[in-house]
């Protein structure tokens, strides 16, 4: 197993520190929240589905990572500080952009999402409030919200299905989280790592498997369940 600062990072190049940057498992956890939510409308427009998906790949997937990767360099990336800066401008630019398409087609609503996602975006990878930082704003950011917002732009309201959903979506993060927290620690702070029992001693790569084999089930599961309820709806 990789010794690299999470199992799906990999060093050695930039083009290694630009696919870690993406942190591609968990981009793909959050988007299939967007998916889920979506599903949920009594009618799916797939155009609006696509656009939703690319603003939300654009802010969390580019953005809160660059400035996650500028706050602490918990990958280590080769970056500089200018380039992740710049990374993140250009996409919360271009999500933007698209934004404002959408509100003059839609709803001007649409800015009052937006908004809320910038705060998600920027705030917690920046840890500005620090009480956003914390599991539960990180279940609302990264779990409970991508499902609301996106139910929204189907349906232009709320239902308390979707409520009841982003909840799944919240508790679905929380043990996103509890599993990543001391994989993270293990992977980053330590050099060595051994755990005793009665009868056996598991060594740092069972260790880790403890916490990251339930963490890739579970992104293959959240992206199963959202490709089967689109294709269900559509």
């Amino acid at each position: 197993m990789s010794e690299g600062p999470a199992f799906y990072a990999r060093a050695g190049s930039g083009r290694a520190d630009l696919v870690g940057l993406l942190h591609p498992p968990y981009t793909a956890l959050h988007l299939s929240y967007v998916v889920i939510g979506a599903s949920l409308a009594a009618t799916v427009s797939l155009s609006r589905l696509a656009w939703t998906l690319l603003v939300f790949f654009l802010a969390v997937g580019i953005a809160a990572h660059a400035l996650d990767e500028v706050n602490g360099r918990p990958l280590g990336t080769r970056l500089s500080d200018a380039t992740l800066w710049a990374m993140a401008i250009v996409a919360l630019g271009a999500a933007a952009v698209i934004v404002a398409v959408g509100s003059a087609s839609l709803s001007p609503w649409i800015w009052a999402w937006a908004l809320l996602g910038l705060f998600f975006a920027v705030g917690y990878p920046l840890e500005w409030p620090g009480i956003l930082h914390t599991d539960i704003g990180f279940a609302v950011a990264w779990g409970a919200y991508p499902v609301l917002a996106a139910y929204w732009v189907q349906a232009e309201g709320v239902s308390l299905g979707a409520v009841i959903v982003a909840g799944f979506a919240a508790a679905l993060s929380l043990a996103q989280r509890s599993l990543s927290t001391p994989a993270r620690f293990v992977r980053r702070e330590t050099t060595t790592a051994t755990a005793q029992f009665d009868v056996a001693a598991w060594n740092r790569a069972q260790l880790l498997a403890t916490w990251e084999r339930p963490l890739r089930w579970l992104v293959w599961a959240s992206v199963a369940l959202a490709a089967g309820l689109l294709v269900a709806r559509i």
